[in-house]
């Protein structure tokens, strides 16, 4: 009998397919049959400041929709891109090992960020990134950037190259797109990585002065909840889909990022929120460290918890308690956050 063949969905972005191609290269070698199929969702055509375009979830939304309508079954997100809440009849059902979570800038002439001159424009669409930035670099000048890797990176002056048809990069640079305006980017490390782009990167900003975004550098494997599997298979027979993804989940990241997302649920924060967190094991324990600003960068509250337990309750359990800590700390007025 032929295997089913089970549809993996996938945003069009370089990165997006590059992901997408390293779960299925997984799963493949597990045994299952998948074909790809591109969706296009609202974030990759919409243009504007993204914490104005609904900010998390902007990217997932077109990709939850298929596979509720049954047109794909299997969708890999970027977590930091999905919203914390649950969606209904869908589960994140595993998530693989985590990339590098820092991040990184990219930057003319290897220019470091201590090395940048006084009054130096770094690009970021990210509210996290600009407020940790300036807390540490208060003469920068923050430009609001959007874009795929390649026209992000072409607004850096010496990197215009990459938004004119750089292999990998789709090519796609759109007519009257802005380059070389800026003295340096700030982009995650993990997607730079996986597109083999490391030449780019001048600086790593190390987690002690800019907590990344929780779920960073960590993939999502969503399906519907009806094929979750709860065993692992039986030899000789084919894998289900949901007994396949669960044997490429990394615990120690999905401990990591539960914790993180159940901080940033509490916090009812999105993307365009000054919210940073990261959780690891250390010592035998899951530690979280979190850090809220204020937008301009000038206030700063930096947190952290940890828990012995190594379980999924605990890990969510230790993400909210990280959240009422903050907000007994004032961190919703801070950040201006709902609480």
């Amino acid at each position: 009998m032929a295997a089913h063949t089970y549809r993996v969905g996938t945003r069009g972005s370089a990165l997006a397919t590059t992901q997408t191609g390293l779960v299925v290269d997984q799963l493949t070698g597990l045994g299952l049959a998948l074909e790809t199929v591109t969706v296009k969702t609202e974030g990759d055509v919409v243009t504007g400041p993204l914490s104005q375009l609904g900010g998390t979830g902007v990217f997932a939304a077109a990709l939850r929709t298929q596979l509720l309508e049954g047109k794909v079954d299997l969708a890999v997100h970027s977590l930091k891109d999905l919203p914390s809440a649950p969606c209904p009849g869908l589960t994140v059902a595993a998530t693989p090992q985590r990339e590098d979570p820092r991040d990184a800038l990219c930057a003319r002439e290897g220019l470091t960020l201590a090395s940048l001159p006084q009054g130096a424009r770094v690009g970021t669409g990210s509210p996290r990134r600009a407020a940790q930035l300036l807390a540490i670099r208060p003469d920068l000048q923050i430009v609001d950037i959007r874009g795929n890797v390649g026209t992000r990176l072409a607004r850096v002056a010496g990197l215009e190259h990459y938004g004119k048809g750089a292999q990998g990069l789709h090519g796609e640079k759109k007519l009257g797109a802005i380059t070389g305006d800026c003295d340096a980017v700030i982009l995650a490390a993990a997607g730079l990585h996986r597109l083999g782009l490391e030449e780019t990167i001048s600086d790593y900003l190390p987690l002690e002065t800019m907590l990344p975004a929780p779920g960073q550098g960590a993939l999502a494997l969503e399906i519907r909840s009806q094929d979750v599997s709860v065993d692992q298979g039986q030899p000789g027979q084919p894998l289900t889909l949901g007994q396949g993804v669960q044997l490429v989940n990394h615990l120690e990241t999905q401990l990591a990022v539960t914790a993180e997302r159940a901080l940033l649920r509490r916090l009812e924060a999105g993307c365009a929120a000054p919210i940073g967190a990261y959780a690891s094991l250390e010592e035998g324990q899951l530690l979280l460290r979190v850090a809220v600003a204020s937008p301009d960068g000038r206030s700063l509250l930096r947190h952290q918890v940890a828990s012995p337990a190594l379980t999924l309750e605990a890990a969510q359990e230790l993400g909210t308690r990280a959240a009422e800590d903050l907000l007994a700390q004032g961190a919703a007025q801070l950040a201006g956050l709902g609480d």
